[in-house]
């Protein structure tokens, strides 16, 4: 059991020493040891042993978890809840306990600290920590939503009772492995031209969205088109958490779907559609922008990559770990890992890091290199202990655009800890697009500074995911209230140099996670000059044309154009909005079968701010008269421990976490002539009657940032496949039309195109 190397990792702990062997300050031992089930609940014995300083009076040992670790904050009050902690020493001098999840520093934020009191430790002399107690009745200690290869229970000691904790010799550690499977999931690609090979992925995620390896079970494969190299069975062995079908292609243009079924005909999942055309560009999805345990997250950077390749299914990703934690050898032990994982028309990595400046002077940046071997600029060395290179430190964002000058790399700008002021500092040239979903939540208000500020750049989604799952990036038990997205690239082929022109001409789109199919289109009476590269910034050819796609900038002569747009995903589409700028032009949404009525949405939204405090924690109650509630359908309930609460046959509750995001119910109901809602929140209370709810959204403003709850219809059933439409809209007379939609799934999936940057030629 292994986790990052200590050569890699960005941590400090104090240069001022009690001695030079930690050995000397104690060690610790836990049991039982070994392999144990994600969200399981488990009681652990952690035995501390004093060194030869022993552990003065109001010294002190920590026990600190990574900042990821979602299994709840352990208490000392309730010796029948869960996380209950004891301890005492061998020696019976008494002990404090106190528990601060933000007690210790970066990444070991969790910190149980058990400190003596009235007396003292000699070597020897052992204090045992009892975590998940079970004596009195509690159940246990929850362990984390997420697997982890070496999850340690790193302990410190303050033997001098100094205030300065230093790492004992040797800290224990477990594995927390994937439980038995819940859902499937069949993973395709969403574009490819005939004959053109691709590859289906299989899983299947146990309850919290970890691959599972205890499955053993032989399925079988349908298809709705003819698939060369498709077979009708297949077989998933048990220890293996994916099963990747390669070389698979498709002759016959279309939409295609597999259907996986177990040896009994039961449908265990369906695909994402695929769509087969012939054309110049292929898609290929990406989760660029993530982190493993060598910095803040959790695994190794090889187990990072491993993941997003073989189990992810994705086609593109990089590493992204905080600057001010990259020392020397991991910078360049990621290059390595990004040469070794990168193979053309397979897998594409980029070498590159976040810049992680604070917000006052830029905020976060991601980095990515065409090439390895290029120098990384820090922001700063906060956890670095070498500082021979400090001076080449980028200390502000113009600072880190100023170095960047020379260099074969593509920026994004992203919210995240540090949320990006592009207002501050913003290079065309560079920073090609705005990430606005991610595991943090969602940020249209970043497109909308930039629209404010006349820029002119795409959109992409990423996990920003610090839990080892970059691709399918689960949010866990914490106040994470977003599945991570990805990015569609489309593209000729998977290379490096494909991608770099694919994000330099916006030619791109971002989802919440779901792997959708997206034709944008703008057309005019006139023919459109379409630019090569932004005018704004530096001149170049260009050419005219009669159909412009995402991401382009053109002139136009016409008041007024055609924007033609189709949508497909796995869940029927519930709307397409179309926007010029932040501005709505139409809504359109499914049809259906035609009995509507009785299905009533209940969505929330929203952040706060701008910056760290973005979270929007809601508590809600929902209060029905005259009506009763036959079906509920949670939207985006991705945390186990926010329950729906059922508190009688007319009153529902929850808790609820957003950023810019959104949560939902979706409701049936057997509607009496008076029924009514009433409606409870932290933010904002409504009472509505509910015969006045139709398609279009009731909007109830919250505060905040777009702080809203919003209640329109349904139809029963959603009309599946393709959703398109096609409709004129007028341009205005001045600066940029940015056209672009956001398109909502009936299971609250969303994505956005790079705009179509339009102006008017005089």
């Amino acid at each position: 059991m292994t986790g990052p190397s200590p050569e890699l990792l960005g941590e400090v702990f104090s240069d001022a020493l009690p001695a030079e062997d930690p050995v000397l300050y104690g060690h610790a031992a836990l049991t039982p040891k070994g392999r144990f089930e994600a969200r399981s609940l488990q009681s652990f014995t952690l035995t501390y042993v004093a060194g030869r300083y022993g552990l003065d009076d109001t010294g002190s040992i920590r026990i600190v978890l990574r900042f990821t670790a979602d299994g709840g904050p352990l208490q000392m009050t309730d010796p029948t809840g869960l996380n209950y902690v004891t301890a005492a020493s061998s020696n019976g001098v008494p002990l404090r306990l106190a528990f601060n999840a933000n007690g210790h520093q970066r990444p070991w934020y969790q910190a149980l600290t058990v400190s003596v009191s009235k007396g003292y430790l000699r070597e020897g002399d052992r204090i045992t920590v009892l975590l998940g107690d079970r004596s009195a009745g509690s159940p246990g200690l929850r362990l984390q939503s997420f697997c982890e290869s070496a999850f340690a229970f790193k302990v410190l000691a303050d033997v001098c009772a100094t205030g300065h904790y230093v790492p004992v010799a040797e800290s224990p550690a477990i594995a927390i492995v994937p439980g038995p499977p819940a859902h499937w999931k069949a993973v395709l690609p969403t574009l490819r031209r005939p004959g053109e090979p691709f590859r289906l992925g299989l899983k299947a995620e146990d309850r919290t969205g970890n691959p599972s390896d205890q499955v053993e079970r032989a399925l079988t494969l349908e298809s709705d088109r003819p698939i060369n190299g498709l077979p009708r069975q297949a077989r998933f062995e048990r220890g293996a958490r994916s099963l990747v079908l390669e070389d698979l292609s498709c002759d016959e243009e279309g939409a295609l779907h597999i259907r996986v079924l177990d040896d009994a005909g039961a449908l265990l999942a369906e695909s994402n559609p695929l769509v087969i055309r012939t054309g110049g560009e292929a898609a290929y999805w990406g989760d660029m922008h993530g982190q493993s345990g060598e910095s803040v997250g959790i695994n190794t950077a090889r187990e990072y990559f491993a993941f997003a390749r073989d189990l992810a299914f994705l086609d593109a990703t990089s590493h992204q770990a905080n600057d001010f934690q990259v020392n020397a050898a991991f910078w360049a032990h990621i290059n390595e890992l990004t040469a070794a994982f990168h193979k053309d028309g397979r897998f594409l990595t980029l070498p590159g890091y976040e810049w992680s400046g604070n917000t006052g002077v830029g905020g976060d940046r991601n980095v990515y290199f065409r090439r390895e071997g290029r120098p990384i600029r820090r922001s700063s060395h906060a956890l670095l202990r070498d500082r021979s290179d400090i001076g080449s430190d980028a200390p502000t964002a113009c600072d880190l655009f100023a170095a960047l000058q020379e260099e074969d790399c593509l920026v994004y700008a992203h919210i995240g800890g540090r949320p990006a002021d592009v207002a501050y500092a913003h290079d065309p040239r560079l920073e090609t697009a705005m990430e606005i979903h991610s595991a943090w939540g969602t940020f249209e208000w970043l497109m909308a500074d930039c629209f404010d500020l006349g820029y002119r750049v795409g959109v992409v989604a990423n996990s920003d995911g610090h839990k080892g799952r970059p691709g399918a990036s689960y949010p866990g038990a914490s106040d994470f209230g977003a599945y991570g997205g990805l990015t569609c690239f489309l593209m000729p082929e998977l290379t490096r140099d494909a991608l770099f022109d694919c994000l330099k001409r916006r030619h791109h789109y971002a989802t919440t996670g779901d792997r959708i199919h997206i034709d944008l289109s703008v057309t005019g009476a006139q023919a459109f000059e379409r630019y090569e590269t932004d005018p704004q910034v530096a001149a170049g050819p260009s050419a005219p044309t009669a159909r412009l796609s995402m991401g382009d900038i053109a002139s136009c002569k016409d008041d007024a154009v055609t924007l033609s747009v189709a949508v497909s995903a796995r869940a029927p589409i519930e709307r397409i909005d179309v926007l010029n700028g932040m501005a709505p032009v139409a809504t359109v949404r499914n049809p259906g079968d035609g009995a509507g009525g009785r299905r009533l949405r209940l969505l929330w939204r929203g952040a706060m701010v701008k910056g760290r405090g973005a979270k929007a924690r809601w508590q809600i109650k929902a209060r029905f008269e005259d009506c009763g509630i036959r079906e509920i359908r949670e939207i985006n309930a991705w945390n186990p421990d926010r329950q729906l609460r059922r508190e009688d046959d007319t009153t529902l509750s929850w808790d609820s976490v957003t950023a810019g995001n959104f949560g939902a119910l979706d409701l049936w109901l057997d509607e009496g002539p008076q029924a009514r809602l009433s409606l409870e929140t932290n933010f904002t209370q409504a009472d509505i009657a509910l015969a006045e709810i139709g398609a279009e959204d009731h909007v109830i403003d919250a505060g905040g940032l777009d702080l809203e709850l919003r209640l329109f219809r349904l139809p029963a059933a959603l009309q599946p496949g393709p959703l398109a439409t096609e409709l004129r809209v007028p341009l205005a007379p001045e600066g940029d039309n940015p056209l672009w939609i956001r398109m909502t799934t009936e299971d609250g999936f969303q994505a956005w195109t790079s705009p179509v940057y339009l102006f008017r030629e005089d």
